[in-house]
């Protein structure tokens, strides 16, 4: 059975906006049989892989495919493409729902492309999030064109009670939290009251998760703005060009910043500019950005996944952006300000609990639901690192990669910020009716990095 986490995707799609995570790669010199071979001994080492979901009462089940056979996933496009055609191409599988008949994952190689061969992945929600996927490819690309993968490869194990379970070792380690925190921040004056009791403990958690649970419901909608108009549910996408991670990273010393600040601080610079030229008072401007957040390492044993298996582990929490902002640095510190806010809350575990529950709700319940947490924010900010050196696909050097993630609801503009071997790139997937040029977005939040101390050029 689909832990409800996973099975929330399948429940959350609609027919104009299908919740599928797509991954593009520039691989020298591959070809169409190396992929199948390689595909067959280690992409399909993953059981899941095999699977389908399936709608049964009372939830979505992993069956496995009867009719299995890999050429029904792998498709070669032998076509000429320069880098616009590419982008046009790539835009339109992005609004094709996969067969729900099948596994529903599905690679394109474009062999003939300008600036080497192109892999396209794309795969349903539910069988992971961004940085499972990250992990399957990080096991089974290896450092070395003559290097074999190792370790690779993961069982689909039924098991029906583990969410019972999981919950159950969440709430004993919000307990724990709530005990560390009370007894280290005046234990040492000895004047603390005992609150290891269970009972007291319980109260002290179930306080604490009503507070974090209203500030996290009752967030301000975003501000009615361009970023907000009614969707076409036809969707364009636009990747950048590598930008040396040595750009960001300097830019990010040079303020005492994070990295991911200065990347947040770069998205909310493109957003003002894109506000400028519509009627909108920016200073009293509410825009969010829905950012996913990776807890694997923070569950506790129970929830925590084992290295290397698939499923959806994160939280979403929503970040102020400062369209506000007047200057570069204003923005980029107001961002830091809030991110360290998040960072100490429990947001990213109850967004996890809630959107867990989504695929357990009826359907007009679920379809409210949804649009309240929308109604929150404006665009999806992803940021997943890939590995820090090169990596080899079958033996053959993987010089790029990319990924663009859905937007739930009425969401219409996806950032994605990807780094690889020493480099980042920016990708944006939009709306028509939102953005009808991602290209200019992306040109913006390249810009805006210029304008930051310590940034050292392309």
């Amino acid at each position: 059975m689909l832990l409800p986490v996973d099975s929330a995707w399948l429940a959350l799609e609609r027919p104009n906006n299908p919740m599928t995570i797509t991954v593009l790669m520039r691989v020298e010199a591959l070809t169409t049989e190396r992929l199948t071979d390689f595909l067959r001994i280690y992409w399909m080492a993953w059981e899941r892989f095999r699977f389908m979901p399936v709608q049964r009462v009372p939830g979505w089940w992993w069956e496995p495919d009867p009719t299995f056979a890999l050429h029904h996933h792998i498709e070669t496009v032998p076509d000429a493409f320069d880098e616009a055609q590419l982008q046009a191409w790539v835009s339109a599988r992005l609004n094709q729902p996969l067969p729900d008949y099948r596994p529903r994952w599905k690679f394109w190689l474009l062999p003939n492309a300008e600036g080497g061969s192109a892999l396209l992945l794309r795969i349903h929600h539910c069988y992971g999030d961004g940085v499972a996927l990250m992990g399957v490819f990080e096991r089974i690309c290896t450092r070395s064109p003559q290097q074999a993968p190792v370790f690779y490869g993961a069982t689909e194990r039924p098991d029906s009670g583990r969410w019972g379970r999981a919950a159950q070792a969440w709430l004993r380690s919000l307990n724990t939290e709530v005990e560390t925190r009370h007894t280290g921040s005046v234990g040492d004056l000895g004047t603390a009251p005992d609150v290891r009791h269970p009972v007291e403990r319980a109260a002290m958690t179930g306080l604490r998760l009503v507070n974090e649970l209203s500030q996290f419901l009752i967030e301000p909608e975003d501000t009615d703005s361009p970023l907000k108009a009614p969707l076409l549910g036809r969707r364009s996408c636009r990747w950048s060009a590598p930008v040396a991670l040595s750009s960001f990273r300097s830019a990010a010393k040079a303020t005492g910043c994070t990295i991911n600040d200065v990347l947040l601080a770069c998205v909310s610079g493109a957003v003002r500019k894109q506000l400028e030229t519509a009627d909108l008072d920016l200073d009293d401007a509410v825009l969010h950005a829905a950012v996913p957040v990776d807890i694997r390492g923070s569950l506790p044993d129970g929830i925590e996944p084992d290295p290397g298996t698939l499923g959806n582990y994160f939280g979403t929490v929503f970040v102020p952006l400062p369209v506000d902002g007047e200057s570069a640095l204003e923005r980029l510190y107001r961002v830091k300000h809030e991110t360290r806010k998040l960072k100490k809350s429990w947001q990213p575990g109850i967004a996890w609990g809630l959107t867990s529950t989504a695929g357990l709700l009826p359907s007009p319940v679920r379809q409210s639901f949804t649009e309240l947490l929308c109604r929150k924010a404006s665009a999806v900010v992803s940021n997943v690192p890939g590995t820090p050196e090169p990596r080899y696909l079958a033996g053959c050097r993987i010089t790029e990669q990319m990924y663009w993630v859905p937007q739930a609801g009425e969401i219409g503009l996806g950032i994605s910020i990807v780094s690889y071997a020493g480099q980042v790139q920016f990708g944006v997937v939009s709306d028509e009716a939102v953005l009808p040029d991602p290209a200019g977005f992306l040109s913006d939040c390249l810009r805006a990095l210029e304008d930051y101390p310590g940034y050292a050029g392309y």
